[in-house]
């Protein structure tokens, strides 16, 4: 690990994709991994993920259990150089910092995004989500024109390039994330695939899996438990056991330091 805590930065300006649940499964299965881990809720509106750590805290308290945790906090009426600033205290030690914002426009949430090591865009697969990134056109699905925040990515990339060079930081590795796919129509899935391929080539994300069956993510939050609590979670019907294998395949797509797929790809260079 570097002596910097890796940021993952989970970012969507559309509300409804998933994003805070993929953030506390990604937390909790680092913290699972051995790794200390901090994060930082900015919906201070709905604060979804931090009352999920808030209900996991609780489980453990009522049945005499420990469970892999990450500390968690919320951010709220900061600008950005008070928020980089309780990072920097709050962060001491750890190794990742993961980062959840609003699903809307929101200034800090734009900040986070563009410092992200990691940025995880989660996003339904419809063309209505992907609007968020590119417009395409009606007839052919072909991408007519990047979206506003894919914009501001791709100069925010720009710029971490030129200081990856001058000041030894790390590049961004941008990642959107397919959730629901299970639920799009074979034709549908193929157009979005499509207009994904296109659009990450020009603007240079990469694409990664996500979960499909959120129901029973949505289920799971009131005890704060993740499908990584082996023995905790009662008899597993056949779709948990599915949803797990999901979030494991998500956890290696997303390539993070330290972890087996990182690994496996600094063996193979």
């Amino acid at each position: 690990m570097s002596s910097a805590p890796h940021r993952i930065v989970f970012a969507n300006e559309k509300g409804g994709t998933g994003k805070s649940t993929t953030a506390v499964h990604i937390a909790v299965a680092l913290a699972f991994g051995g790794a200390r881990v901090v994060a930082f809720d900015l919906d201070y509106r709905q604060r979804t993920m931090c009352r999920y750590f808030e209900n996991r805290a609780e489980t453990m308290e009522r049945r005499g259990i420990e469970l892999p945790m990450a500390e968690s906090h919320v951010v709220e009426g900061m600008d950005e150089s008070q928020f980089e600033a309780f990072i920097a205290e709050q962060a001491i030690g750890v190794d990742f910092v993961v980062i959840d914002t609003p699903g809307r426009d929101d200034p800090l949430a734009r900040h986070a995004a563009t410092t992200a090591d990691t940025l995880v865009t989660p996003m339904n697969d419809s063309f209505v989500d992907f609007d968020l990134i590119g417009q395409v056109e009606g007839e052919s699905f072909r991408v007519k024109k990047l979206s506003f925040y894919a914009e501001l990515i791709w100069e925010a990339r720009i710029k971490r390039s030129r200081a990856t060079v001058e000041q030894s930081r790390r590049q961004m590795d941008w990642v959107v994330v397919r959730n629901r796919t299970s639920h799009t129509e074979a034709r549908n899935m193929a157009r979005i695939e499509q207009a994904l391929t296109e659009m990450s080539r020009r603007v240079g994300f990469r694409v990664a899996r996500g979960l499909s069956e959120r129901v029973i993510y949505r289920e799971l939050f009131p005890s704060g438990l993740t499908l990584l609590d082996k023995g905790h979670l009662g008899d597993l019907g056949t779709s948990h056991l599915v949803a797990r294998q999901e979030l494991r395949g998500l956890i290696a797509g997303l390539r993070l330091p330290g972890t087996s797929a990182a690994r496996d790809e600094e063996d193979v260079a």
